[in-house]
């Protein structure tokens, strides 16, 4: 899928002065579009029976015949089951990463990355044109251009390129968003455009009235194309990792700033447990990818350089463990996708198993020799553990040829076991099991570390059981987020003809252009011009023949004959009337009006398309106790449990879903536990 160009016919900033980059072709045959295309049916059909879920509840509270509530019932059945299928399928998608992947054959780890969120289309035409005749007194035809700009910028953005471009068009789309918003979004009145969103984890869709959720809507596309250009880079190579690890950077930084901005988006996929739970997740594999770009030129057999290493993946697995535990923790544990703890808990023992491989390696392979320094050895493996096995000290364990055994099989052991388990858990995961290389990957590690023991196996040893103490993490190349400076790009506005920003907003007020008669009385106007533009007139002469004609102090002029004039400043504006003789020229001005009407507090969202109130906070209040003085907070339920309504609630409102605890609904399925992740070792230069 490549980028076109559509011309727009203005200067959008940066590149071509006269294109801007188009998104991707919808109708692309590619595994990635084919994918976001069964992503937007499964959110068509989740919101048709999300309908046809609420209309049978409210004719099941509405009716008292026993046979209508008994076809209800089994309807409802019938529409719950529909629902827990479609949400199975949209996990399928959520866990398809083979699609995400570089297309060369590699022996990597497969790495997650985050799905775009699925918007409809906006026709903004008709409500922009009204607004600019009615609100700025201008013929809405004018600017039929600039609205299919707008929209095409817009359309353009539901398919991104999976590359720069791509972030580039999000980011140029994401900072017309203020603009716009501030040209036709009024505080004091509606506009009647919708936009709606469908959470990217549980299809259900959202709906608002204001550009907040448009706003943290294309931030999150933003990362989430981050994070596809980061699975996709070939980490083969040093430069391909060092674009994954940039990526997975800049993808945290992303969702960093979009839950710090937008605090309250009222989205499952966007609330503040989810984005901590997702920054984690980048950064857990912008390490793995670090300790990857260690790993490829290959990893010395030596002391020193295999400790190192130990920490590193002893570092990779501590990161997807604490992953891992915010999978599991309430409310995201209810919506991830099995396959993304699976993976945390799998690459979780599989690095920690590294770690003790390579600790075994260092001890079992080398010995301490008259020319090795004994006091920077000492120092290495003191640093390596938290604490030493009992009556042991570091020294010790280096001079002793069979404590040094000892120790050295017992990591291996551990090793041993921990890739038994990455194996054991890979096998309980139905997507895991399509991802071969991830199989082979942990297979031909379990045989390392069994041929490893086999090698300094002796039969004539007796067994000894002793558990090899832990391994303290350390990097030097920490993954730390990164805010990408594509992501702030400068953009000139569409609608600029409309007159400068700071008078000509949605938020003030004028009156419609009056026409006044200017003229010269021995040179002199009757009035001095101030201010950038637009221009304002001040010091006015109240017996001035411009004053008789209805000017006022403080009025703004916007055209001086046929020349529009809202962009001038004062010099430009007075050469323009520096020849006005006695017989005048016409000129038209605005004047300012008082804002008095409040702003209302409250913004309507829309979930499966019926309404619920949200308060600025988004609290939700309960509506029967809204004449009491103390409001009580109701509790914000999970967005994706797919559970019956509360029967507490008016049956005019739509509850966003809640948990069944009990567990006894049919569309319920167990929250497993999944330890951390852990994830492969290029060991080429190791044996």
């Amino acid at each position: 899928m490549t980028d076109a160009l559509l011309p727009n016919g203005i200067n959008d900033g940066g590149g071509d002065k006269s294109y801007f980059k188009k998104g991707c072709n919808p109708f692309a045959q590619t595994g990635r579009s084919k994918l976001q295309n069964t992503r937007a049916s499964l959110n068509q059909q989740i919101i048709k029976q999300m309908r046809m879920r609420a209309g049978a509840e409210n004719l099941l509270k509405a009716t008292s015949n026993s046979k209508v509530k008994e076809m209800v019932l089994l309807e409802l059945s019938y529409v719950n089951s529909n629902l827990q299928l479609l949400m199975s399928e949209l996990e399928g998608l959520n866990s398809s990463v083979e699609v995400y992947q570089n297309n060369q054959d590699s022996a990597n780890i497969p790495l997650i990355a985050l799905g775009l969120k699925e918007t409809k289309e906006v026709d903004f035409s008709t409500p922009f044109k009204d607004f600019i005749l009615e609100h700025y007194s201008e013929d809405g035809k004018t600017f039929e251009d600039e609205i299919a700009d707008f929209m095409d910028l817009r359309q353009a953005c539901r398919t991104p390129s999976r590359s720069e471009a791509g972030v580039e068009l999000l980011a140029k789309y994401y900072s017309h968003l203020p603009l716009i918003e501030s040209r036709f979004f009024s505080p004091t009145r509606q506009t009647g455009i919708f936009f709606t969103w469908y959470d990217s984890f549980t299809g259900v869709p959202l709906c608002q009235q204001n550009l907040s959720l448009e706003k943290a809507s294309i931030l999150f596309n933003m990362a989430a194309l981050y994070s596809q250009i980061g699975t996709r880079a070939n980490r083969q190579t040093l430069t391909g990792l060092e674009e994954a690890v940039s990526s997975f950077q800049k993808a945290a930084g992303v969702l960093n700033n979009l839950k710090e901005t937008f605090t309250h988006t009222p989205s499952y996929d966007m609330s503040p447990a989810m984005l901590s739970m997702l920054i984690r997740l980048m950064l857990a594999q912008a390490q793995e990818c670090l300790f990857e770009k260690i790993a490829l030129p290959g990893i010395r057999n030596q002391f020193y350089s295999l400790m190192k290493v130990a920490q590193e993946a002893a570092k990779v697995s501590e990161i997807y463990d604490q992953v891992h535990q915010c999978m599991i923790q309430t409310p995201v544990k209810d919506n991830v996708p099995f396959f993304w703890s699976t993976m945390s808990q799998i690459k979780t023992n599989h690095y920690r198993s590294m770690a003790h491989y390579f600790v075994a390696s260092a001890l079992l392979d080398h010995q301490l020799g008259p020319g090795d320094d004994e006091d920077k050895q000492e120092k290495t493996l003191s640093q390596v553990y938290d604490s030493l096995p009992e009556g042991c000290t570091a020294l010790d364990i280096l001079k002793n040829k069979v404590e040094r055994q000892r120790i050295g099989k017992a990591h291996i052991r551990r090793a041993i076991l921990g890739h038994e388990e990455a194996l054991r858990i890979y096998g309980l995961c139905k997507n895991t099991n399509n991802l071969e290389v991830l199989q082979e990957i942990l297979k031909a590690s379990h045989q390392r570390s069994l041929n490893k023991y086999s090698e300094n196996e002796n039969e004539e040893e007796f067994t000894d059981y002793m558990e090899a103490p832990d391994i303290i993490s350390k990097t030097e190349h920490k993954a730390e987020m990164e805010f990408p400076a594509a992501a702030k790009v400068k953009v000139i506005d569409f609608f600029q003809r409309l007159g400068p920003l700071s008078v000509f907003s949605a938020k003030q007020r004028w009156t419609a252009p009056r026409t006044i008669r200017v003229r010269s009385d021995d040179r002199d106007l009757g009035f001095t011009l101030k201010g950038d533009s637009p221009v304002q007139v001040v010091s006015l002469d109240p017996l001035c023949a411009a004053a008789a004609d209805g000017l006022k102090e403080g009025d703004y002029i916007v055209a001086v004959g046929d020349t529009e004039c809202k962009w001038m400043s004062v010099s430009d504006v007075m050469r323009l009337l520096k020849d006005v003789d006695e017989e005048g020229i016409d000129i038209q001005v605005v004047s300012m009006m008082d804002n008095s009407t409040a702003m209302p507090t409250k913004s309507a969202t829309f979930c499966g398309n019926l309404p619920k109130t949200y308060s600025m906070i988004c609290l939700a209040y309960n509506e029967d106790d809204k004449n009491s003085k103390s409001r009580k907070v109701a509790k914000k339920s999970s967005f994706l449990s797919w559970g019956l309504k509360n029967k507490m609630k008016s049956a005019s409102t739509l509850s966003l879903p809640t948990a069944d605890k009990a567990g006894t609904l049919p569309w319920n399925k167990p929250c497993p536990t999944f330890p951390s992740s852990s994830s492969y070792n290029n060991d080429s230069g190791l044996y």
